[in-house]
């Protein structure tokens, strides 16, 4: 059971801090609502664990043999999140009668967890943290993904509530605008120490 604590916690605290992940649903929240968003929330919550158990099942022992491939999952994410980040700051609302983007689907949300550098670390440091080899290893990689799997839903409805919130609070065109530049400069943000090395 501590263990369990243990892992949450941890879940707890990398899913709620800011990330490309929240960037993103908050700024769906704002442009899009709730109703819309669900399944971009839903990709996310359900993607990520999905991904803990790949890499827990083997996936990091072939990173491990081919380092470039990790390199290049890398590289292709950072390049998909700057894409992201250009159509947030490119994108309008109902607020102006058009839509000129649309939501992440769930399939889209699910995918973008295998490109997103931050989901790596914490994938990757949850189960190298988390397991012992002295233990079978599935029902441990399984207990994190669980883990995940249900502190992962109430962290993502409290970035897109932020979103929904801060939609009452953008009276017009202009301020929306503006949201959506600052949340692409800080998705490209979100990055920086992913490219930076210690």
């Amino acid at each position: 059971m501590e263990l369990v604590f243990a892992i949450a916690l941890f879940a707890f605290s990398s899913g709620i801090t800011p990330g490309p992940n929240n960037i993103m649903l908050m700024s769906s929240g704002v442009n899009f609502g709730v109703k819309a968003s669900l399944p971009h929330l839903a990709g996310i919550c359900i993607g990520f664990p999905c991904m803990v158990l790949a890499i827990g099942m083997g996936l990091s022992a072939l990173f491990q043999s081919y380092p470039i491939l990790h390199l290049v999952i890398k590289y292709v994410g950072i390049t998909y999140l700057i894409y992201l980040a250009w159509l947030i700051a490119n994108s309008s609302s109902k607020m102006e009668g058009k839509q000129t983007s649309k939501p992440l689907s769930f399939i889209q949300a699910a995918a973008f967890q295998w490109v997103n550098p931050k989901g790596w670390i914490m994938a990757v440091g949850a189960v190298a943290t988390f397991t012992s080899i002295d233990l079978p290893l599935t029902p441990q990689v399984i207990t994190i993904a669980s883990v995940f799997l249900s502190v992962a839903f109430p962290c993502a409805v409290v970035w897109l509530g932020f979103g929904v919130a801060l939609k009452r609070l953008l009276k017009n065109q202009r301020q929306q605008k503006w949201f959506n530049i600052t949340m692409a400069l800080l998705l490209v943000l979100s990055i920086i120490p992913m490219i930076v090395p210690n």
